[in-house]
């Protein structure tokens, strides 16, 4: 059993080694997406239901899923997911997407990389056909966001505008598992539209092994993501540091591919869809304690409440 472990600031080391889940751009003007490690399950003292969020690394069986089904009050959040496309037809994900659209140009919302893909299935696949993925959110909605290219090579400008495009469309949580050396004007923009319409952004935090800040992740109205290993130690590559919000699983998570398809991933990417998913439970459970007409920001004191 393992239990979700979020981290205010991981401040160990990595071992530095390849992996192939990490694509580099060549400019400022493009991003890389972050492939990395898995999470764990968490408690958190405001809700005590997520104290019996069990899991086990490939996210087979989960109680949590069980005992909060049974109080019929889960809310179908809606997860916008911007990355390289969904395979929305993929058995485990089939009702799943509700909208879609690309923003590459000359480019559908398909995912033929299979990056997009994977995130979606951590936040919403449906085991019920006996598969061994269980998305932390099965009954959620997506928005399936095409910002970045079948490489993996993402235009900021996308991203600002997936950001509006999903705020616009009612997102409660929005996953960005993607690293961009610095920030805009725009995205920082989009950023906080996203946060004063209600919205949670959850962003990777990087897979350079070092202490540099990235974006959005960086961003101060997100939630910046780092990777860990099945025994708790930071993933290899995973970046970290005082700014990092949270930690969960991204190292050999076993999760969705295109064509009905399934494979392990690794990467910061994996752990924030996991964040994602926990988010996206969340805005069932809480209450709107400050009156502010808004849920996002007790999601995220939820979550920040269960780091150490």
């Amino acid at each position: 059993m393992i239990s979700l472990t979020l981290l205010a600031a991981w401040q160990g080391t990595s071992t530095t080694y390849a992996l192939d889940e990490t694509h580099s751009s060549g400019n400022n003007a493009s991003a890389t997406y972050s492939g990395l490690s898995e999470a764990d399950a968490l408690s958190i003292e405001q809700i005590q239901a997520v104290q019996a969020f069990k899991t086990r690394w490939t996210l087979k069986s989960i109680q949590f899923f069980s005992s909060t089904r049974s109080t019929g009050n889960i809310y179908p959040s809606l997860v916008a997911v911007l990355d390289t496309g969904i395979d929305k037809d993929h058995n485990e994900l089939m009702g799943r997407v509700v909208a879609d659209i690309s923003f590459v140009e000359g480019a559908g919302a398909d995912d033929i990389n299979g990056h997009g893909t994977a995130i979606a299935g951590i936040i919403a696949a449906d085991e019920s056909d006996g598969s061994d993925v269980t998305g932390i959110a099965p009954e959620s909605r997506l928005l399936n966001v095409k910002v970045a290219d079948d490489t993996g090579r993402c235009q900021i400008s996308a991203l600002a505008k997936g950001i509006i495009w999903a705020v616009d469309r009612g997102a409660d949580v929005i996953n960005i598992s993607i690293e961009i050396p610095d920030t805009t004007a725009d995205l920082n923009e989009a950023v906080n539209y996203a946060w004063d319409n209600g919205a949670v952004i959850v962003a990777a935090a990087g897979n350079s092994g070092n202490t540099v800040v990235v974006y959005p992740a960086g961003h101060e109205k997100c939630l910046a993501v780092t990777a860990i290993r099945e025994n708790g130690a930071l993933a290899p590559l995973s970046n970290y540091g005082d700014w990092v919000d949270a930690a969960a699983p991204g190292f050999k998570i076993y999760s969705l591919s295109p064509g009905n398809g399934y494979g392990y991933r690794y990467g910061t990417s994996f752990a924030a869809a996991h964040i994602s998913g926990l988010a996206a439970r969340l805005f069932s459970m809480v209450t709107d304690v400050n009156g502010d007409g808004k849920l996002n920001d007790e999601v995220r004191q939820a979550i920040e409440a269960g780091c150490n």
